[in-house]
């Protein structure tokens, strides 16, 4: 599936409920279906800078797609990143660099976050994004 279609079927999710208070619920429990982040990836070098809580993130390039494994000691934050895992997970490196996200701002997610937590999700997205990079790079070289 496509960033475009999947960020359309997060919007259509997250237009099922009434309040914020059942789409918090609703990010918490993608944050709890998130697979686990092996401890050999949970290094200081992996760790997202600007978020208020802990999150390692960790990628690797896989038949020309870029694959994402994290977690993050706060369950808010760990359904943020599940998020954004299962739109650019899989997806080709140029892909992801030129994804728009659109999906963040048409479910009202930066309005109905902390100041704190808006700058990591900024945060997290610029990270996957220079993963992307990284990778398109050193494997379009190999």
């Amino acid at each position: 599936m496509n960033i475009e279609s999947l960020e359309q079927e997060i919007i259509t999710e997250f237009e099922l409920f009434d309040n914020w208070m059942d789409k918090y619920e609703h990010i918490i429990d993608l944050g709890k279906d998130l697979t686990d982040l092996k401890q050999e990836h949970k290094l200081e070098e992996n760790l997202i800078n600007g978020c208020q809580s802990r999150v390692w993130l960790h990628a690797e390039y896989n038949n020309n797609t870029v694959s994402y494994y994290a977690d993050s000691d706060a369950i808010i934050t760990k359904g943020i990143i599940a998020l954004l895992i299962r739109v650019l997970n899989n997806q080709k490196p140029q892909n992801i660099i030129d994804a728009k996200l659109s999906f963040i701002e048409k479910i009202g997610l930066t309005n109905h976050l902390s100041p704190t937590r808006a700058n990591g999700l900024l945060e997290m997205v610029k990270q996957m994004k220079a993963y992307a990079y990284a990778l398109q790079i050193k494997y379009s070289n190999a």
